[in-house]
């Protein structure tokens, strides 16, 4: 599951989990500190702050070739750019400076740390999992002149699967970055995946926006979205050459985080499909 359906919203699971985490840590916190007046929010919130900056610095720096053309884009957020090891240092850094600032917040701080950390590592071990353990389903779509294609029968290559639709904004502003990527990428196979639309609707867009159909297939009922666990658009899905999931991204992608993305089916190994 990547998306959280609340009515017409479709929030990523991921982000919830993180603000799920920094809830109970500010709870707990605060609970263990009410005797001392020593309430850990202000830290807490300085080391949320401090690990995301840190963590999209990290990132920005590693991939500083991607932004050069577009500098702009490093402020982007939306793109997914953060970097886990980093973000989590700077945050302990953060937290740390505090304890060692005010002594009455050491054990709130301590206790809301654990609380956060555990529910937080823990729910992202078991959505990994639960990712981590999809594959390719056995789903027939069609390509625009009607040729069914099963998408099981694909495995044996890496696989990238971008939902879209034409109605989107983010899916069109990213369409040059998955062109782009597919050029330089032979070894990986790029699919753009419609989600709802018909195959005149389609061409038609393609035609005015200048785009080849070439790896345009068309699921009209939703159904690959729906199987994922994402109601979002864009929504891109990273599959090994044995057909396992690796990677999901929500939202547009930047030639940056499209290239991060990457490196999780360019790395897996194998032999590691499960039976």
């Amino acid at each position: 599951m990547l998306t959280l359906d609340l009515g017409p919203l479709a929030l990523p699971v991921r982000s919830m989990l993180l603000l799920l985490a920094f809830a109970l840590a500010w709870g707990c916190g605060r609970w263990v500190g009410r005797r001392r007046a020593a309430d850990p929010e202000p830290a807490l919130f300085a080391m949320l702050l401090g690990g995301l900056l840190l963590a999209r610095l990290a990132f920005v720096v590693q991939y500083a070739g991607d932004y050069a053309a577009a500098p702009w884009q490093m402020l982007d957020v939306r793109d997914g750019g953060f970097l886990l090891l980093p973000g989590l240092c700077g945050a302990l850094l953060v937290g740390l400076g505090f304890a060692w600032r005010r002594s009455l917040l050491r054990r709130p701080l301590a206790v809301g740390m654990l609380a956060g950390g555990l529910l937080w590592g823990l729910g992202s071990l078991a959505l990994q999992q639960l990712e981590r353990g999809s594959r390719l389903p056995e789903l027939v779509l069609h390509d625009l002149a009607g040729r069914p294609v099963q998408l099981a029968e694909l495995a044996g290559q890496p696989l990238v699967i971008n939902l879209w639709a034409s109605w989107c904004p983010p899916c069109r502003r990213e369409m040059p970055v998955l062109r782009a990527a597919r050029d330089a990428e032979p070894g990986v196979r790029f699919l753009l995946v419609n989600q709802g639309e018909g195959a005149a609707e389609v061409a038609r867009f393609l035609a005015a926006q200048g785009l080849s159909e070439r790896d345009v297939l068309l699921d009209g009922g939703n159904r690959l979205g729906q199987l994922a666990g994402s109601r979002a658009l864009p929504t891109t899905l990273f599959y090994g050459a044995d057909g396992q999931l690796r990677h999901s991204h929500l939202g547009e992608l930047s030639a940056a985080s499209l290239k991060h993305a990457l490196e999780y089916v360019r790395t897996a190994p194998p032999g590691d499909a499960n039976p």
